[in-house]
């Protein structure tokens, strides 16, 4: 896990000196994301730079030092992340006679001596991992950047001045002399919808992050069109759907216990400490199990624990981790502890963004970080398995509601909505000893509140837009120009047998990489900590897009398979309680111990003072909040973005 940074002139000729210093304020910027070695290529004829931080992994030795160059001197490339099947790509270069004399056992040097030999986009398809790449060919004079199949590694590109320039994170390019630049309105209406900026948006005018399976070609005066898919999740997904072959129950429980037990294997590889985060749930138990049965000695586990109880999985995780057998370490915070931490997420997240549970995020991997340097996560297993609720209940409400005319619908919202969201937790949990197992869940009366503000849908579409909106309705800016975005297109969403199967694959597209995959990047790289994610090897998400639903949602339950292959490592009942989000309780904090914080952002004056925002709305939530309503998401939005704003604008 690396940073990398870079630029090409439009001109060739240019001061060496001044291009290095640039360089190495880039890389300084992000000195986080590599706090091992560091280095700048200058190549000044052209007009180029790469520069890069480090984090050693594999090969620690000078020989994984970049900017590296390619045996036969014609390429240079900056790379950030991993390649977990380097050895088979190396073993293949070999036995083919295309091996160059190895300086020494880098995924680096293993990219580069495939892309001599077979050229970029062969060698990605070939390459199982994580990634954000640039490429410099000195023999066409063309830069070339790519990112990984899904977008665990982040990339971002576009024009300062007469340069093209990339980074790994927005910092970098703020770094740049003289380097200006101006808030997008229509990525700041996205980010108060849904919480972040979506791909290919960034939330600066001529700044884009480069989407997940794609290259962008940047020729010898620093042009560039629209980027190239090499890999496409959309079609791999289909393609997949489409040739489905029937499996048992008991063989498709074989076959899942080998490719995710073969990716998890693949990526224990490290020549540094190695962990993985456990949290107690299904998805984080699954990839701890499989690492255990893989390994000769204890895994380090890690869970950070909340005195709040009904967000703390600490005690789940401990009798995981006691079971499997695991070298366990967990850390309970504070209230005051977490809440410390809010005035770094601007920092961290240099980019608003608005998923609360980046709180307790930072916090897990900064704890991790004091003991390993890689360590593997449960995320995208709700994606690919069906593990979110809005997949099964989404379906059951329209089925139920979608015929229902709109007018009876809303009386019947308000009738929810009428009721504090405290009043129905209280009234639930009273109950909860009569009720089903399926019905019970945390915060109902979150979700009861939520319900109510959906009810109001035309489609399927709709629905599921509403449900991943957090600020419903008209949004709150002078002059609101929202991007139509995939979420809001559903001509464009990808062809599925079923509506919760269209919602996961959405999902996969948009929310997991640009709001679950840039919460952990961001977290685990502010405390230079290396993070994996299993289920988003390519063979687990061809073999999981290959298996009909009913193998993923069966009677009203999320990743049913997933279930059954850990119940054989772990009991049942440790594991089957209903779902629990990783987050904390912002909406108590924001109506006492951040009021005053939130009040000094939310003042009209200062939700006035950049012209984009309108107080009326906002200041009418914030009342609404402080009445008892839970609206917290919506204002997290807007607090995020405020505190970016007066952090980097």
């Amino acid at each position: 896990m690396c940073g990398i940074a870079g630029l090409k002139l439009h001109t060739e000729f240019a001061d060496g000196d001044r291009l290095r210093r640039t360089g190495e304020l880039m890389a300084d910027a992000i000195i986080h994301r590599g706090p091992d070695d560091g280095d700048v290529w200058v190549g000044t004829d052209q007009g180029v730079v790469l520069a890069h931080r480090r984090l050693s992994i594999l090969d620690l030795s000078p020989a994984g030092h970049q900017p590296m160059s390619s045996a036969c001197g014609r390429y240079v490339v900056v790379f950030n992340g991993e390649i977990y099947n380097w050895a088979s790509i190396r073993s293949e270069l070999e036995q083919s006679g295309n091996a160059p004399t190895w300086r020494g056992h880098s995924d680096t040097e293993v990219l580069l001596a495939g892309i001599v030999a077979w050229g970029l986009e062969a060698t990605l398809r070939r390459a199982r991992g994580m990634f954000a790449i640039a490429v410099w060919d000195r023999r066409e004079q063309t830069l070339s950047l790519a990112r990984d199949r899904i977008g665990e590694k982040p990339l971002y590109y576009g024009r300062v001045g007469d340069a093209f320039v990339f980074a790994s994170e927005l910092k970098s390019l703020r770094a740049i002399p003289g380097a200006e630049f101006q808030t997008d309105p229509g990525s700041l209406a996205l980010m108060l919808r849904y919480g972040y900026v979506p791909a290919p948006l960034s939330i600066y005018r001529n700044i884009f992050k480069l989407p997940p399976g794609t290259l962008l070609r940047v020729n010898s005066r620093g042009e560039f069109g629209e980027p190239e898919t090499w890999w496409s999740f959309a079609e791999t997904a289909q393609q997949r759907v489409v040739g489905r072959s029937p499996m048992s129950d008991a063989e498709a429980l074989d076959a899942l216990d080998e490719v995710l037990g073969s990716a998890i294997g693949e990526q224990m590889v490290a020549d540094v400490p190695l962990g993985a985060l456990l949290s107690g749930g299904l998805d984080s138990s699954m990839v701890v199990a499989l690492m255990q049965a893989r390994s000769t000695k204890p895994v380090r586990t890690f869970t950070i624990g909340f005195a709040e109880g009904a967000y703390d999985e600490a005690a789940h995780a401990k009798v995981v981790a006691a079971h499997l057998g695991t070298e366990h370490t967990e850390l309970y915070v504070s209230p005051d502890q977490a809440r410390a931490i809010i005035p770094r997420l601007p920092d961290m997240y240099d980019e608003p963004f608005a998923d609360s549970s980046q709180i307790p995020t930072a916090l897990v991997c900064a704890l991790t970080r004091q003991h390993v340097t890689v360590c593997l996560s449960g995320d995208a297993g709700d994606e690919l398995f069906g593990g979110y609720n809005r997949y099964f209940w989404a379906t059951s409400l329209w089925r139920r509601f979608g015929k229902v005319p709109l007018g009876l619908r809303r009386v019947v919202a308000g009738i929810f909505s009428s009721i504090s969201a405290g009043t129905w937790n209280s009234t639930f949990g009273a109950l909860s000893w009569a009720m089903p197992g399926r019905l019970r869940v945390s915060n109902p009366g979150d979700k009861l509140h939520k319900l109510a503000e959906v009810m109001a849908a035309d489609s399927e579409e709709a629905l599921y837009r509403e449900l991943v909106s957090q600020w419903r309705g008209a949004l709150p800016m002078r002059a609101p120009n929202e991007p139509r975005t995939l979420v809001a297109d559903p001509t464009a969403w990808p062809g599925m047998p079923s509506y919760a199967e269209r919602m996961m694959a959405v999902d996969t597209l948009t929310y997991l990489p640009d709001d679950i995959l840039v919460k952990v990047d961001r977290a685990a790289m502010a405390a230079s900590l290396e993070t994996r994610v299993p289920f988003l090897d390519e063979r687990v998400i061809s073999f999981a897009w290959g298996l009909p639903f009913e193998q993923k949602v069966r009677n009203g339950q999320g990743k049913w398979l997933l279930r059954q292959l850990l119940y054989r490592y772990v009991p049942q009942s440790m594991v089957d309680r209903p779902k629990q989000g990783f987050g904390v309780p912002i909406e108590h904090w924001l109506r006492g111990p951040l009021r005053d914080w939130a009040e000094d952002l939310l003042s009209s004056d200062q939700l006035a003072s950049d012209g984009l925002l309108d107080p009326l709305p906002i200041r009418a939530m914030w009342e609404k909040h402080l009445s008892g309503r839970n609206v917290q998401y919506a204002l997290w939005n807007v607090l995020m973005y405020q505190a970016w704003r007066r952090r980097w604008a």
